[in-house]
Parts: structure tokens; C-alpha cells; sequence
């Protein structure tokens, strides 16, 4: 990222207590409401979850960023950013927001956030330039009662050069195909552009539904989309620390219930016939690092609670893993409607967050579908 000349002649480094009186007198000069006070730039200096640093020229102090962290969460939260009024369009805000996410990506956090006024165009155009991407209004959020834009950046990105090919994002068009966009998304990756989302979706959701009657339409179990998977001329192995039919805790009607296990019995009845691999154990980090190092795409069934906080069951590709994350394609695109296609390959999910989203239902249900392209 070009920055301007004058930005070059300065340098960046950590805040210390010995600059916190300093800092408020920025802040004095900076804001007329919601300053931060001298005992709150000594907390959020000395604690270990933030990030204070500080821009200088000649060794005067010309602007900060302060970052927040939440414990257990993959977020950053630009708390403050300030320029001296004497020091400003010379890209020093540009430079501090560079450094809050470098910052924030070496702990790991996948999305820096903010806040900003929305009568801010100055600092609104800044972080539109920077790729971040409004998601919410908070109202009444200053001092001065005035609203905040809620905005976001995905900071840590895939490494693409490591790969041959990516995974082709592909989204669902209803509430209920997961499965199959997933499937689409595998089947386009093994054999580009030969699989049409637009007349498979609904075709492949037809083939592999559970008839899942809670309420809405059915969804699709892992039985069901390995044998479709199968049936299109994949290799196929499902994982499942689970026997019997799936998505049963919240029927509680014993029809639908007899129906499931109908549905159960004819699926992995085929299954048998096929002789499709079923293994009844879990998949750690590990073994689906192997999965995917021997060529294999993985269907992952997770909770979403993790996520949007809906304990729905979700289908997604895990596309790769590294030391940190896992990288998925989410075919879901309802909460993320301002995001690109781009921008919804190999998300990053931290090990600890996949892990605890990895399992579904009170008898955490872990179901996944490795799929490879048919080798002659």
C-alpha cells in the first residue's frame, strides 16, 4: 500500500506510561466528547488485552490507534484513532490503521471492527478505501447521542499462492441447500465449470434430504449427499460418531420420527450397496489436515451457534488447513450480504472456534464427507 511521502518520515512504536499525559492532551485536541482519560491510556497501556501505539515525528507524538481484544473471540475492535489537527492529510491515519492491523493479525484475530460517526465522510471514505465494509448502525452511541456505522475487515487472508486451484465459491439460494452448494463447490473444484449450480441445487437437495421436520424444509444428512456425490462419479468416505438417524433431538412427534428412521434405513441401505466407506470416529485438526494433503475436499457439518448464535445445523468446505485456522467456504451468504465472492472463500476460523463449532444437538452430532475425484 503507496502511502504519501510524509508518511514515510515516521515511525510507529508502543505506548509506554510515560506517555499517557501526552495522549491526553491529543485527545484534547482532538475531540470535544468521548475522550478516553488519563487513568483509562494507563489501564489499557499496562493490560494485556489491547494494543496502544503511537505515531511520531522529530519525537513528538502525532496520533495513536488503540485496539481492544475480547477474550476467546477472533475479533479486534478499533477502540480510538487520533491525528493532531496540525498533522492531518498527510496519511497518517492511513499509516495507523495499517499498523492496527498488523497488530491485530499477529493475535490471530481474523476481522478488525470499528465505530464511526455517521457524520465522519473524512474517516467513512478512509475506511471504504481500505476495503472495510459497513454492517450495522448503533444508535444513540456517543456522548452527544449521535448514531455509530459499525464496519468491518476481514485482516488475515489465505495464502493463494500455495495452492494450484482454490476451492470456487458457490452460494446457496434458499435456506435449505447448504449440503448441496457445498457439494457443488467440491464438484467444480475436481472438474471446473462442468456442474451448473443453477440446475443441480435443487436436483441435489431432492436427492439427499432427511426430510428433517422440525419446521421449514428438510435438510440434507451426510448419507445422502455421499451418495449423490457418488451417484456424479466422486470417491466418497463419510465420518460419523453417530448410528442410527440424525437430527432426532427436536422431534418430538413419533410419525415424524418413524418417517426419519424410513428415510435412515433406505439411505444407508444404499450406502452398504455402494460400499461407501462409513468410519465412526471424529475428525481432530490433524486427520483433516491429512484428509485434505491426500487430496480430498471435506463437507463439515457445524452449529452455527458459534457464529450467529441460531444452533442451526450448516453445511460447509473446509478448504484448507494451516497453524492457526481452518479455512471454510460458508455457502450461506444471508449474514454477509455485503461481502463478495471473493471475499467468502477460505474464511478463517480459528482451531479452538472450528472445533467447538464442529458438532451439532445435545448428542454433538459430528458428521463430515471426504470427497475426491474419481481416479481410473
Amino acid at each position: 500500500m503507496a502511502l504519501p511521502a510524509a508518511a514515510t518520515l515516521l515511525s510507529i512504536r508502543n505506548a509506554t506510561l510515560a506517555d499517557a499525559v501526552v495522549l491526553v492532551a491529543l485527545e484534547q485536541k482532538c475531540f470535544t466528547t468521548d475522550r478516553i482519560s488519563l487513568r483509562s491510556f494507563k489501564r489499557f497501556i499496562t493490560e494485556k488485552r489491547s494494543d496502544l501505539q503511537l505515531v511520531e515525528r522529530s519525537g513528538q507524538i502525532v496520533g495513536y490507534f488503540l485496539l481492544i481484544y475480547r477474550r476467546g473471540t477472533s475479533l479486534a475492535r478499533l477502540y480510538s484513532l487520533a491525528v493532531d489537527p496540525d498533522s492531518r492529510k498527510q496519511g497518517i491515519a492511513e499509516l495507523l490503521m495499517t499498523e492496527a492491523e498488523k497488530a491485530a493479525a499477529a493475535r490471530s484475530c481474523v476481522l478488525l471492527r470499528l465505530e464511526v460517526r455517521y457524520d465522519n465522510t473524512a474517516a467513512i471514505r478512509l475506511y471504504e478505501k481500505l476495503n472495510y465494509h459497513e454492517f450495522a448502525v448503533k444508535h444513540d452511541f456517543y456522548e452527544d447521542h449521535s448514531d455509530a456505522i459499525c464496519m468491518q475487515k476481514q485482516i488475515i487472508q489465505f495464502d493463494t499462492e500455495s495452492v494450484s486451484r482454490q476451492v470456487p465459491y458457490i452460494a446457496q439460494t434458499t435456506p435449505f441447500t447448504c449440503g448441496p452448494a457445498c457439494l457443488l463447490m467440491a464438484f467444480n473444484y475436481f472438474a471446473p465449470g462442468k456442474y451448473a449450480p443453477a440446475a443441480l441445487e435443487i436436483d441435489i437437495w431432492r436427492e439427499a434430504t432427511t426430510i428433517f421436520m422440525t419446521s421449514g424444509h428438510g435438510g440434507c444428512g451426510p448419507r445422502g449427499l455421499a451418495l449423490a456425490a457418488y451417484n456424479r462419479g466422486f470417491e466418497v468416505e463419510i465420518y460419523l460418531n453417530k448410528e442410527g438417524p440424525l437430527f432426532t433431538d427436536s422431534v418430538r412427534n413419533e410419525v415424524k420420527k418413524a418417517i426419519l428412521q424410513r428415510v435412515h434405513d433406505t439411505f444407508q441401505q444404499k450406502v452398504d450397496q455402494k460400499a461407501i466407506p462409513l468410519y465412526s470416529s471424529e475428525l481432530g485438526i490433524s486427520k483433516i489436515k491429512q484428509l485434505l494433503q491426500d487430496g480430498a475436499l471435506l463437507l463439515v457439518l457445524i452449529s452455527t451457534w458459534q457464529f450467529d448464535k441460531s444452533k442451526a445445523p450448516h453445511w460447509v468446505v473446509v478448504c484448507a488447513v494451516d497453524e492457526h485456522f481452518v479455512y471454510i467456504n460458508d455457502p450461506d451468504t444471508e449474514d454477509i450480504p455485503w461481502l463478495s465472492s471473493a471475499e467468502r472463500q477460505y474464511i478463517p476460523v480459528k482451531h479452538s472456534v472450528f472445533i467447538k463449532a464442529f458438532s451439532y444437538g445435545k448428542n454433538r452430532l459430528k458428521a463430515a464427507i471426504a470427497i475426491r475425484a474419481y481416479e481410473k
